[in-house]
C-alpha cells in the first residue's frame, strides 16, 4: 500500500439503503475505511473477529454495542473488541471513520 492515499483515489462502493463505504488504506494488519451515511442508513448490529475503532467526523448516530445504545455526534468515538454485537443507526447526514486490526480480507474482495 502507498503511504499517501489522495481521496480521490479510492472510490466509494455502496453498502446498503443510504450508505457508502470507501477503503481508504491497509496493509495485513490494519485498515481504515470510511463510511458515508445519509439519514436513516442502518449498519446493522454484526460482529467479526476485527478490533474496531470508530470516530465519528460527521453527523449524529444511534450506536449499539451489545445491549447498550448511545447517541454520538462529530468528534465521538466507540470501540468494538473482537466477537461484539455492534451497529449504528444515522440520525443526521454524516461518515463515520472505521480502523480495523487486522485488515478485513471481506472488504477488500468487495472493494
Amino acid at each position: 500500500m502507498e503511504n499517501f492515499i489522495p481521496d480521490r483515489q479510492n472510490g466509494w462502493t455502496q453498502t446498503g439503503t443510504n450508505m457508502w463505504r470507501q477503503v481508504t488504506g491497509y496493509n495485513d494488519r490494519l485498515m481504515m475505511v470510511k463510511v458515508k451515511f445519509l439519514q436513516g442508513g442502518v449498519g446493522a448490529v454484526h460482529e467479526h473477529p476485527h478490533s474496531q475503532a470508530s470516530y465519528v467526523a460527521s453527523g449524529r448516530f444511534e450506536v449499539q454495542i451489545n445491549d447498550e445504545k448511545k447517541v454520538l455526534e462529530a468528534g465521538d468515538c466507540f470501540f468494538a473488541a473482537p466477537n461484539v454485537p455492534h451497529g449504528v443507526v444515522c440520525l443526521e447526514d454524516g461518515v463515520v471513520v472505521d480502523v480495523f486490526s487486522p485488515m478485513r480480507q471481506d472488504f477488500v474482495a468487495k472493494a
